[in-house]
């Protein structure tokens, strides 16, 4: 049983096939096309850049991945596509790309939530057991869902305004460090104190679990303005772990509340924020304090990939869920339709 993912949701174009056919899904190929070198220069993702350079890349990437695999197309089972969320016109490529492509050959199609997707990396490695509570953290998204069953999630906290990855990019990017803004925090916080800085935590007044970044980004950019000498390298280390240190303590904050809420035992952890060693290091220890059991998927299946969706995908295909030619792509989860599935 191969099924092919396709992956175009932001700035990654991505197909992967995989084996389902044993106990546990094997990866025969997993392509990324990245665009960083490409949206380097602006500090962030330009949709409209990120659209074009889809186009480019969809045929090479998928082709790769078939090659790779040493698979022909007729082999498949079936073809799954990320619907959404994310960027519209990054997502419409891969997705009508994949409808197209099964239109052509008569292989099922399935659409798939990139947030599911992220949710299910895990099974690329390991045995996961529904219902689970699952973090998703990106440049993108910061939501915490409890997943019952594959296309059955509840929502307990999102954003409602920066993305953690996005918040991380932002202060790179006023700290010159460069872009994708995630990794050079990490590396500029090694060295620091993260106790150098008191940076606010943001709590919901609604006593929410939801997510806000934009006060502690603020507080960073004003923490600059004050300082009147150019930053040494002592005080871009302690800053830049100050700052990682207030996200950290956010994210694992609203984990621990949503774990109490839901008595889960197991804990999935994923996006591209999941692969900051510091987050890794204080979730892994929680999970230890409250006895839960928790998923860390390696760094390449945390990051945007197409192996996450093909795996996501054999599971609606093996309970005979397909989708129809009319579904469409969804740039957020307020704006997701309803499936249409044949």
């Amino acid at each position: 049983m191969l099924i092919l993912g396709i992956e175009s949701s932001c700035d990654e174009t991505a197909a992967a096939v995989i084996d389902c056919s044993g106990a546990r899904p094997g990866i025969r190929s997993n392509i990324v096309s990245s665009q960083v070198d490409l949206h380097r220069l602006f500090g962030g993702v330009v949709p409209e850049l990120a659209s074009r350079r889809h186009i480019e890349m969809i045929i090479p990437v998928v082709e790769e991945s078939l090659s790779q695999a040493g698979v022909v197309i007729s082999e498949l089972a079936g073809i799954a596509a990320t619907q959404g969320p994310g960027l519209i016109g990054s997502l419409l490529v891969g997705f009508n790309f994949a409808k197209s492509l099964s239109w052509a050959t008569g292989l099922p199609f399935i659409g798939v939530s990139h947030l599911e997707a992220h949710l299910l990396a895990p099974l690329l490695e390991q045995e996961l057991e529904f219902p689970f509570l699952g973090l998703v953290a990106s440049g993108g998204h910061s939501s915490i869902m409890w997943m019952e069953d594959i296309g059955k999630r509840t929502i307990l906290a999102r954003t409602r305004d920066d993305a953690a990855g996005e918040a991380f990019d932002k202060i790179a990017k006023a700290l010159n460090l460069g872009y994708p803004g995630g990794p050079e925090i990490e590396r500029a916080a090694e060295s620091g104190n993260p106790r150098a800085i008191r940076f606010p935590r943001a709590v919901m007044k609604d006593g929410s679990l939801d997510f806000s970044f934009s006060g502690l980004k603020t507080a960073v950019i004003m923490e600059l303005r004050r300082r009147t000498d150019p930053l040494g390298s002592r005080d871009l280390a302690d800053l830049a772990s100050s700052f990682q240190e207030a996200v950290v303590d956010m994210i694992t904050s609203r984990v621990e509340s949503a774990l109490k809420h839901t008595g889960a035992a197991r804990f999935v952890v994923s996006g591209g924020v999941a692969c900051n060693s510091r987050l890794r290091e204080k979730l892994t220890g929680l999970a230890r304090e409250m006895d839960v059991r928790i998923f860390l998927p390696s760094p390449s299946l945390c990051t945007d990939n197409a192996a996450m969706v093909a795996v996501t995908g054999s599971l609606y295909l093996r309970r005979g869920i397909t989708s129809a030619y009319d579904l469409n792509a969804y740039p957020s989860e307020a704006f997701q339709p309803r499936p249409h599935t044949r």
